[in-house]
């Protein structure tokens, strides 16, 4: 068995047959974590009530060598912040289903600084969209502001960039493990990024990415975030997922502007309809992060 509570945590959830939920109510049940060390399948089954192939596959890895000499290594090489840690960001464990743990690569405080705020949009930019972030977003950076993306093609990977240009704060929160940069176009942006910045990931390092991983990522991305700045989207953009999550979330979304006949601005402009807070400028949304800070002192 291992030796504390927090490597059986982050060794039980990479183990197959077990998800998040699941690992919350193993949680609830046995705190240490200890006592599945010691059941049979049948009786893992019967514990935690997954369907008994999943409790032979589970059994299977929490008693496999292999499985924890490649856990020990990748403690040695990358740095795990856990639910149970210290480190582990206050404003993402107050979201629902909030990681249980995190691999991260580079500059690990940043994890909980703020102010802070989600860029995000779509891969395939209007030409407008540079100078939209230019605008806005280059101000927030010279501000000492951490922004948050994904490391997607098109507006999250610009909103890495322009942070590093002006020598800023930036987090990137991923798809997959550290082996698997997606896309892979984007592997020197994650190379120079995680010499001053900090690169995420809920999934172990050698997991590939996975179409259903990224609707999960966003999650994160707007759970680090006072706020969810969107600066193009189409009306179907897979973006809006992240909004409808940091809504969840209760925190702040603004959407910046754009031409009606542009499709990238569709998604924008609906959102603004529907209630968003329209970016025209940074100042709005420093204003409003000044006055959360006010509110927190008052309470």
């Amino acid at each position: 068995m291992l030796e504390s509570t927090r490597l059986r945590l982050i060794h039980i959830h990479r183990c197959d047959g077990i998800t998040r939920k699941t690992l919350r109510k193993l949680l609830q049940l046995d705190p240490s974590l200890q006592a599945i060390y010691t059941l049979s399948a049948s009786q893992i089954h019967h514990y935690i009530l997954i369907p008994e192939d999943k409790a032979k596959r589970l059994f299977n890895d929490l008693h496999n060598d292999m499985l924890r000499q490649e856990l020990q290594k990748d403690l040695r090489k990358y740095k795990v912040i856990t639910i149970l840690d210290d480190t582990y960001p206050p404003m993402l464990k107050a979201i629902k289903d909030a990681p249980l743990v995190l691999y991260a690569m580079g500059n690990v405080p940043l994890i909980k600084q703020t102010p802070s705020i989600s860029v995000i949009g779509t891969r395939k930019p209007s030409p407008f969209a540079g100078d939209k972030m230019k605008y806005i977003v280059s101000p927030l950076v010279r501000n000492n502001w951490v922004i948050i993306s994904g490391m997607a093609k098109g507006i999250d990977s610009f909103a890495h960039r322009l942070s590093l240009y002006y020598h800023g704060k930036t987090i990137a929160v991923l798809g997959g493990g550290f082996n698997h940069i997606y896309p892979k176009e984007n592997i020197p942006l994650f190379n120079q990024l995680i010499k001053t910045g900090l690169a995420l990931s809920e999934y172990p390092p050698d997991t590939p990415p996975k179409p259903y991983h990224f609707p999960e990522r966003n999650r994160i991305i707007s759970g680090l975030s006072f706020a969810t700045l969107v600066i193009e989207a189409t009306a179907k953009s897979g973006t809006l997922i992240t909004v409808d999550q940091a809504l969840d979330q209760g925190r702040e979304v603004y959407a910046v502007p754009g031409s009606p006949h542009i499709v990238q601005a569709a998604g924008c402009l609906q959102l603004i309809q529907d209630g968003a807070k329209l970016a025209t400028s940074h100042q709005a949304i420093v204003d409003d992060w000044q006055e959360e800070v006010l509110n927190w002192q008052f309470e």
